[in-house]
């Protein structure tokens, strides 16, 4: 008897770092993700502490995120509709190694805008 076939995957791309990076690696993902680090927020909760983000890519970039895994959107059934928005494990579990990169980040953005405004010729 014929065992069944695992389903197969189809990947955007067949390395799975540049698959991942593509997607997170906008402007936009990471920080959204950051922002529901401590916990479930509403759309215009988001819109505000982004500042600086349209509606249109804020939705965008959570349907994204949605669709890769990252968050969550749960609808409530009332008048106006009520949507919030949460990280999944796997949310969670991305943002584990990335605080690293943003606690590198803080640490040396001092350096980096001096060595670019050398380079600038604006010493």
């Amino acid at each position: 008897m014929p065992q069944p076939q695992p389903e197969s995957i189809e990947f955007d791309h067949p390395c799975p770092i540049r698959d991942v990076l593509d997607r997170i690696g906008d402007q936009w993902s990471v920080l959204i993700l950051l922002t529901l680090q401590p916990g479930t927020k509403r759309f215009n909760a988001l819109m505000r502490e982004i500042g600086d983000i349209s509606k249109q890519m804020l939705s965008r970039t959570l349907k994204h995120l949605e669709q890769d895994g990252f968050i969550t959107r749960t609808v409530y059934p009332e008048v106006p509709p009520r949507v919030e928005y949460r990280l999944t494990e796997l949310g969670h579990s991305f943002l584990e190694p990335m605080q690293a990169l943003v606690t590198w980040a803080d640490a040396h953005h001092r350096t980096i805008a001096e060595a670019r405004r050398r380079y600038r010729g604006g010493e």
